[in-house]
């Protein structure tokens, strides 16, 4: 069970909870780095990650007076990452992604730089072959390092589940660096 006391962001929190932007602030400014890391690992972009985390910044303002502390806020706070990082895929898979596809392509719009290529081609490297539920556990339980527990309950499943698809990532990662003859 946990315990809102040990929330290291417990004051903050309440303040901001309150209403006091000033605390709100500083919840922003010591979480930012983590919005923003687990939608570029999510995402695999620069750019995809800068959306996410300014959706997610502007979504705080109101979603922060429902959190029931029912887990440490950054947790709660990886999981609103998580579905922000979830929506961003879907709207991208319609029309809105064909159509900024094609503005690259018209010119209207830039294309995203060689450092986002670079670093997606190092990220994909890692974890491409992953089906996506072992791609997202271990993104959470290894990229920001929540535990098993915290993980299950960002992705609505046993946390018993998290340690098989944890053991089976492993398992296919130590395939994946055994040479073939």
């Amino acid at each position: 069970m946990f315990d809102p006391g040990s929330d290291p962001d417990a004051d903050l929190l309440s303040a901001a909870v309150a209403g006091d932007r000033d605390a709100f602030a500083a919840l922003l400014r010591r979480h930012y780095d983590r919005i923003h890391g687990l939608a570029w690992q999510l995402t695999g972009s620069r750019a995809d990650a800068d959306d996410v985390a300014q959706d997610v910044c502007c979504a705080l303002v109101e979603k922060i007076a429902g959190f029931r502390r029912e887990a440490k806020f950054s947790t709660w706070l990886c999981g609103i990452v998580y579905n922000a990082c979830r929506d961003l895929h879907r709207r991208k898979r319609s029309f809105g992604g064909f159509t900024a596809r094609l503005a690259v392509l018209a010119g209207l719009a830039r294309a995203p730089d060689g450092r986002d290529l670079y670093d997606a081609i190092w990220l994909k490297s890692a974890i491409m072959r992953l089906k996506p539920a072992y791609r997202d556990t271990a993104i959470l339980v290894v990229g920001q390092q929540l535990t098993h527990g915290e993980a299950a309950g960002i992705l609505g499943v046993a946390e018993a589940t998290i340690s098989w698809r944890m053991h089976e990532v492993r398992r296919l990662i130590a395939e994946d660096r055994t040479p073939t003859a």
